[in-house]
């Protein structure tokens, strides 16, 4: 059975006259008869009853012309929707970001990609830098929001946001708790909680980069993947720990009941860029779609003092 015959037999019913249900396939009369016949033989049933003076189907092929419909209505939603996809019209986006991303970037992308390309499915993927990089290598993300751009050639990558501070993470009991901010220096006589370098190279590079300036070495004594595990291990224990500004506050640290409490960074501020990122070699249309919805005519920069003041008062 082709889809030709199926499409010549529900023209034959929609006429039920040879003559013009050829004209309409530009084909011949005699051709027409042959694809019915073909159709007919490969059922092992007659559809269509004809003598000089009419046409019409059998009870067989009233039953199969609303079938074949079905098929046929299908078939065509099937190739209209991987024409759509391959135009990048629609099909599914999956999207990796982390807490800056999904504050100061998701939602006007969202909203423009709503707005402009409603028939593409973005799915979002909260994670790490190292776990986003790892996914698009995997080809489980499309697009990952990052810390940091990687230096591989298989990546491309655009700058979104500017100078992210990050902070000191401390619990309540420690000296630094109540000061408004602490030299980076300072780090030289602390026991410090870090995490593996690959879970966010950009911020661990950062870390190091400012106590390279400041000539001290950092005594990394705990590790912990999770900014949530080192909240909870400077809670109990006279450590340091490090988080993005976004993310300690989104944590609540220095507010009731948070056993963790987040302070100034300076001399310097470390600070982290965040970039949009994607395979060099993609060929997946909606990627480019929404791309073009990420609009930073301005870069933002996160002031750290006023921020940690707004979550001191609020």
């Amino acid at each position: 059975m082709e889809i030709r015959h199926l499409v010549s037999f529900i023209t034959i019913a929609e006429e039920l006259h040879f003559g013009r249900a050829a004209q309409r396939l530009h084909l011949t009369q005699p051709s027409l008869s042959a694809q019915l016949q073909k159709l007919e033989k490969s059922l092992g049933v007659q559809l269509v009853a004809r003598n000089s003076h009419e046409v019409k189907l059998t009870p067989a092929g009233r039953e199969f012309e609303a079938q074949a419909r079905l098929v046929v209505a299908q078939l065509d939603r099937a190739a209209e929707a991987a024409k759509a996809t391959a135009a990048g019209r629609s099909g599914r986006l999956d999207v990796g970001y982390n807490l800056p991303a999904s504050r100061h970037v998701l939602p006007d992308a969202l909203a423009r990609m709503t707005e402009r390309h409603p028939d593409i499915e973005v799915s979002l993927w909260e994670k790490r830098t190292g776990p986003q990089l790892q996914a698009l290598v995997d080809g489980a993300l499309d697009i990952g929001m990052v810390y940091g751009h990687p230096s591989s050639p298989e990546f491309r990558y655009r700058r979104l946001l500017h100078r992210v501070p990050l902070v000191a993470v401390v619990g309540r009991r420690h000296r630094w708790a109540e000061r408004p901010g602490v030299p980076f220096a300072e780090l030289a006589g602390q026991d410090c909680v870090l995490f593996a370098r690959e879970q966010c190279p950009a911020m661990y590079d950062s870390i190091f980069r400012a106590a390279a300036q400041n000539e001290i070495s950092l005594a990394v004594t705990h590790t912990a993947d999770d900014p949530g595990a080192t909240a909870h291990m400077v809670s109990v224990r006279p450590l340091v720990g490090f988080a993005s500004l976004p993310r300690a506050i989104s944590m609540g640290m220095g507010g009731p009941g948070n056993g963790s409490v987040a302070v100034k960074l300076f001399d310097p501020v470390p600070t982290l860029d965040l970039y949009a990122v994607w395979r060099a070699n993609e060929s997946k249309p909606a990627v480019e779609l929404f791309l073009d919805c990420l609009d930073f005519p301005d870069p933002v920069h996160i002031d750290t003092a006023a921020a940690l003041q707004t979550r001191a008062v609020g």
